[in-house]
């Protein structure tokens, strides 16, 4: 069978600024210009003898036909990376990229990684540390940000927190998370929340997203003591890392996330002085692309993985 078909690439143009809505997001992702982009939907709506895209204020509309299409087309595409990934000599592949929140990947990875490496030697890591790891709200079925090319021999894994609804990735939960205070041990002594009224709160980013808000403010009206502690004040910080070091350097207190703080917190590093935890519905999960994740260097990691998130 003969197919006739438009250029590949001009339909894979046409494929991101329809997910984007925007010929300019669409140029970002496929790093070409915006002129470009505009060019290869022209050429694609000139090859086809119908209009694609209307503007709509900075953005644009798909047309009828183009909403009609776009299912498809991406159900092809996802086809397509299937069959390239079938034919692919996968024998030989020993690169593995994890990119995973900075404080999953320094408080609970790193220390088990090692046990990795001597299971799969062959296999060489490569770990990224990034905040785009926490979907927005840690609830939301958030766009992923991932920049794997599945036309690049290094596999690519993400550990994302949030709420596991990743259409086109599978999706592997590895544990829930509780918010709780920790604090260097020679300045809490713990007993009473309203005595966090006389220390620092160091806030970070992190916290916020999984909270959905500010997350020293709900944990204190969790505590029923929000009247006498001021959430709001305190240094912020970008990471929970990083918010971490400082309470463990006694600048002030922090809120973790457990189980990523119970060695820290095993060791008196840190102590956890009150009881009080929040349990937010969101959870760590290890994702990757569907197309990718019978891989062996995935399946590897995968299992090794999820061996790990069942130990206390």
């Amino acid at each position: 069978m003969i197919y006739r078909l438009p250029p590949l690439n001009a339909l894979r143009v046409f494929e991101a600024a329809a997910r984007h809505l925007s010929f300019k997001e669409a140029a970002s992702e496929l790093s070409i210009t915006q002129a470009a982009v505009s060019h290869q939907v022209r050429s694609l709506e000139e090859y086809l003898g119908v209009e694609l895209f209307r503007r709509a204020g900075r953005g644009v509309q798909l047309t009828e036909a183009a909403r009609a299409a776009l299912p498809r087309l991406r159900d092809g595409f996802d086809a397509l990376a299937a069959a390239v990934e079938s034919i692919r000599e996968r024998a030989a592949e020993t690169d593995l990229q994890i990119t995973a929140p900075p404080v999953f990947a320094a408080r609970w990875l790193m220390p088990r990684l090692a046990d990795f490496a001597r299971r799969e030697p062959l296999i060489d890591v490569k770990v990224v540390a990034s905040s785009k790891m926490v979907d927005a709200g840690a609830l939301d079925s958030a766009a992923l940000v991932s920049s794997l090319d599945l036309r690049d021999e290094v596999s690519g894994v993400e550990i994302h927190l949030g709420s596991g609804d990743y259409p086109g990735y599978r999706a592997d939960r590895l544990f829930n998370v509780a918010m709780t205070v920790v604090a260097n041990p020679e300045i809490v002594k713990g007993g009473d929340p309203a005595e966090l009224a006389q220390h620092v709160l160091l806030h970070d980013d992190a916290m916020d997203l999984v909270a959905h808000g500010n997350a020293w403010q709900k944990w204190l009206e969790a505590a029923g003591v929000e009247n006498a502690v001021d959430g709001s004040r305190g240094p912020h910080f970008s990471s929970n890392i990083l918010s971490l070091e400082a309470a463990s350097q006694k600048l002030g207190v922090a809120l973790a996330l457990r189980p990523l703080v119970d060695a820290d917190i095993g060791s008196h590093r840190l102590v956890a002085p009150f009881k009080i935890e929040l349990k937010p519905q969101s959870a760590y999960y290890l994702i990757c692309p569907e197309v990718i994740a019978d891989r062996p260097a995935v399946t590897a990691f995968r299992k090794w993985l999820l061996e790990q998130a069942k130990k206390p």
